[in-house]
């Protein structure tokens, strides 16, 4: 049996994904893991220290930052006699001396890492599922919901501000299909309509049509018809009430960065 005691200044697992990748090149039969979690104080670690047993077949891995909590470690291990493995420490030295920087030392920094990715990942999964109206009870729980007529880059906006981390629905909005009442139910200033001039979506409509094999000079692309999804548009826009901006001139990253800059306004960010 061999013996795994796994302490941290964060929850530890840092420690338990090098322990399970190490292990995995040998046949060590049987074993068992002991996590204190969240040691981020001399006193605290002494008592850990207090209830461990001298045995043989027995680990310690660290992952602290605090350099006094490393050196009472090493101290603690050396008068138990126990083998121990500073995890993070040789990575945080080699970063140093490459970069010039002294490191933070701020415990749970890779979790904190981790806890954003994940939410990059739920905003990027919640644009997908709210896209183009596919399911409109979207705008109840998004961070922000674009409004707008066919190729207004309502979907790859979605796409850029979720991965900003931000929850992002869209509606298109075509003169024949009702609004969502659900547009209705939330704050106008969670709620940012696009509009185009008629020459570029006419060009844009176009190009798209074109790319998948069919006639330019549809209806989906004709200039009349695209006035008329304006000016629907507009009604609509006007009485939500939301800011709307034009897009014509703007690349996805300026229209992107007036969102952001909003929606920190009125989560009180700034």
């Amino acid at each position: 049996m061999i013996r795994f005691i796994i302490i941290s200044d964060s929850t530890g697992e840092t420690c338990e994904q090098v322990i399970n990748a190490s292990i995995a090149q040998f046949d060590v039969g049987a074993k068992s893991f002991n996590r204190f979690s969240h040691v981020r104080d001399v006193v605290t670690l002494n008592n850990i220290f207090d209830k461990i047993e001298k045995k043989e077949n027995t680990i310690v891995f660290y992952s602290l930052v605090d350099e006094s909590l490393i050196e009472t470690m090493k101290k603690n291990c050396d008068l138990k006699g126990l083998m121990c493995v500073d995890v993070l420490t040789p990575s945080i030295v080699a970063i140093e001396r490459i970069t010039s920087q002294v490191s933070k030392t701020k415990p749970g920094a890779l979790r904190s890492l981790d806890a954003q990715y994940f939410k990059r990942v739920d905003a990027i999964d919640f644009a997908v599922r709210y896209d183009d109206g596919k399911d409109p009870r979207g705008v109840l729980s998004a961070d922000i919901t674009i409004l707008g007529v066919s190729r207004t880059s309502k979907t790859p906006l979605s796409m850029y501000l979720a991965n900003k981390n931000y929850r992002v629905a869209n509606i298109p909005l075509v003169p024949e299909t009702p609004i969502p009442k659900e547009i209705f139910e939330i704050p106008a200033k969670k709620i940012i309509g696009l509009t185009n001039s008629p020459g570029k979506l006419n060009i844009i409509r176009k190009s798209r049509l074109e790319s998948l094999g069919l006639p330019s000079n549809s209806s989906y692309s004709n200039v009349d018809r695209i006035l008329t999804e304006l000016e629907y548009a507009d009604s609509i826009l006007k009485k939500v009430g939301c800011p709307i901006i034009d897009v014509s001139e703007r690349a996805i990253e300026e229209t992107a960065d007036i969102i952001i800059r909003h929606l920190k306004k009125i989560n009180n960010e700034i």
